[in-house]
């Protein structure tokens, strides 16, 4: 019998061997651009183009910026507009593939799935990346818009594909009812959600489930729990006070230090295993892709320096007796509160009103 990776595979269109998104090989790894324009202080252009470039070279080729990583003057498409301005050789199709969320109102992160708004965010993410000569292969709506039918949304973004404007079309942070809604209106070329060993309610809420059944791979973003997982932050000093993860309830103070003991238990294992636990921690997810009735899933660490790039892409090789103590692991401390707060809370695993025709 196939197994359910070749059976993803083969939806993909790709060998038993080679992930392919919207048609372009793709390395198991990605890459998170977010950090490099959506921080207080953004790293220098020559800095993250040495980041860039040192993902590039450890083969991790399909980037995951957003419009909404900055603002409407400055963002990942901006960035990259200047990354491939400066290498013309690395916007040739497929080098890399490039991943945008959009579909939020301008300088704001509001869902807005409208067919008017849809439309605004596709063509400035078209546009602006157009200007180095580098076609977008993937956008996807960063959220769920909960005023909005998703199928409006996709309806309208299929446009571009079919105009052969857009490589493919992706979605972001939804339910599994939000997958099969959008899959009967086009192909979904990939589905991004958080999903971690600090992360890991894809696996109960029916999302995994989903992508698996419908050959749609998973790009888990946060793979490192937002640095959690490294081991680099012991205590909340570690975390800049102007930094949003102090807004997030996992990292509040009354929930941090209890959350310090999957790091702590982790770190045991990477250090027999000579290794992070961050290294630990995306070995993995890549371990349980494909696997186990899961469906293929990219991690996609950011990292706004060369050196925690190569760090990031660095395999370890796990026994299935080092993934069962994982798992036990997690069976056994609870990660106490939310993934997010206040309004944004409200759209984890976004759905939308049904249609009406």
């Amino acid at each position: 019998m196939v197994s359910l990776l070749n059976k993803a595979q083969s939806a993909l269109g790709m060998d038993k061997d080679q992930l392919t998104i919207t048609g372009y090989p793709v390395h198991s790894t990605g890459y998170g651009l977010m950090g490099l324009t959506w921080r207080a202080n953004p790293p220098p252009q020559e800095q993250a183009f040495a980041a860039m470039k040192t993902a590039l070279h450890h083969g991790a080729n399909f980037w995951n910026g957003g419009e909404i990583y900055g603002t409407a003057e400055r963002n990942s498409l901006h960035l990259l507009q200047e990354y491939f301005a400066k290498y013309p050789e690395d916007a040739k199709d497929g080098k890399i593939v490039i991943s945008i969320k959009g579909g939020c109102e301008p300088n704001t992160v509001k869902p807005n799935g409208s067919a008017e708004n849809t439309k605004r965010s596709i063509q400035e993410c078209v546009d602006v990346l157009g200007k180095s000569g580098k076609k977008l292969d993937l956008w996807e709506s960063a959220r769920v818009d909960p005023e909005t039918p998703i199928e409006i949304t996709i309806r309208t973004a299929k446009e571009f594909v079919d105009a052969g404007k857009l490589g493919g079309i992706s979605l972001s942070e939804c339910s599994a009812d939000s997958i099969r809604r959008a899959s009967k209106v086009a192909t979904i070329s990939a589905v991004e959600v958080e999903f971690s060993l600090w992360a890991t309610e894809i696996l109960d809420n029916g999302v995994a489930q989903t992508c698996a059944e419908l050959g749609i791979p998973i790009v888990a973003y946060s793979p490192l729990g937002r640095g959690f997982l490294t081991g680099q932050i012991k205590s909340l000093d570690d975390i800049p006070e102007q930094d949003f993860r102090r807004t997030l309830p996992r990292f509040s103070p009354e929930n941090f230090e209890k959350n310090l003991k999957l790091v702590d238990e982790l770190k045991k294992l990477a250090d027999k295993k000579g290794c992070t636990p961050g290294q630990v921690g995306t070995s993995w997810i890549k371990y349980k892709s494909g696997r186990d009735g899961l469906p293929v899933i990219i991690p996609i660490p950011g990292a706004t320096t060369a050196e925690r790039v190569a760090e990031n892409m660095v395999d370890v090789e796990l026994s299935a007796n080092d993934v069962k103590e994982i798992d036990s692991l997690l069976a056994s401390v609870e990660i106490t509160g939310g993934r997010y707060g206040g309004h944004a809370a409200h759209l984890e695993f976004g759905d939308s009103p049904p249609l009406k025709e």
